[in-house]
């Protein structure tokens, strides 16, 4: 197993469950309200972690409550802490999300301390890059970050993995740096700046992708599966049977770029490494919760 370092965030997810996601201006009476670990860089360590990956993660975070269970999670998941910078000054970060009771949900992140992540950090964690074959990251950091540590990772020949969550605008010229794109359609849809309704509109959307210079786009389809694309191959992938029902599909998305990168570190051939993340995307569906519907590697067995 090759490293893999993780750049993202941290936030604590304060989750209220209800039979609908109230509509603006309306007050509801919910379920249940649930308090844990979130973040989509934060969720991704952890997936990878507990699929036997050696993960370190790179963040910066408060000295708070909310920073105290992440470390807890982490020393629990196996995540190396040693690239988590810790500030006195800030706090750390925390998430919005309502579900509905069929798992729909719609979330508003408060980045905190995170938000406060310069190039000069990425420079004092360099060790942590230069010592990965896999290079993960979404777009939840300020983007000049995000970029910065494209960047560097491409200069320590990293494999990187952009997860264009929430999708932001990228520089044109700055997509040359992406190995690996996953977009959700939704974010295909924004960096295209058009619909994606059909089969046909996946493949074009996906094509005009690689156009930009990224080397392999993979458009996640959530219950139709994915679709594949590089110059040289491309197929849809069916989303992973699951023999329980879906109850949140919150940090679905994270599951499956956390345990894409471990497929890759594992040397995976492509279409191995994506049938191995849809199964444990799918999986996560079936629990409830962000990091807490990460699996481990020994529930696999079970689904």
């Amino acid at each position: 197993m090759k490293s893999i370092s993780i750049l993202g965030v941290f936030v604590a997810d304060l989750c209220f469950v209800g039979d609908k996601i109230p509509s603006k201006g309306q007050t509801i009476l919910g379920k249940k309200h649930i308090v844990g670990p979130g973040g989509k860089g934060s969720n991704q360590a952890i997936a990878a972690a507990r699929l036997n990956g050696e993960v370190s993660f790179i963040t910066k975070v408060g000295n708070d409550s909310h920073s105290e269970m992440a470390f807890n999670l982490y020393k629990e998941s196996g995540v190396n802490t040693n690239s988590i910078i810790q500030d006195e000054k800030l706090f750390t970060g925390v998430a919005g999300i309502m579900i509905d009771k069929d798992g729909n949900n719609a979330i508003n992140v408060v980045s905190g301390a995170a938000e406060h992540l310069v190039a000069e950090d990425i420079d004092n964690k360099i060790e942590t890059i230069k010592n990965s074959k896999i290079f993960l990251t979404q777009m939840e950091t300020p983007d000049e970050v995000t970029i910065y540590g494209l960047k560097k990772a491409n200069e320590q020949k990293c494999i990187t993995i952009l997860n264009p969550a929430p999708a932001r605008s990228i520089d044109e010229d700055n997509f040359k740096l992406i190995d690996y794109f996953t977009p959700n359609e939704t974010e295909a849809e924004f960096y295209l700046n058009k619909k994606i309704e059909t089969t046909e509109d996946i493949r074009h959307a996906a094509n005009e992708l690689l156009k930009k210079g990224i080397k392999n786009v993979i458009i996640t389809l959530g219950e139709k599966g994915i679709f594949f694309a590089n110059r040289k191959e491309n197929f849809f992938l069916d989303a992973y049977k699951l023999k329980k029902p879906v109850i949140d599909t919150t940090g679905a998305g994270d599951a499956f770029n956390g345990a894409f990168a471990v497929g890759l570190a594992n040397d995976l051939e492509i279409k191995e490494a994506l049938t191995f993340a849809n199964k444990v995307a799918g999986i996560s569906t079936t629990k409830l919760g962000a990091a807490a519907s990460m699996p481990f590697a020994k529930e696999l067995v079970n689904y």
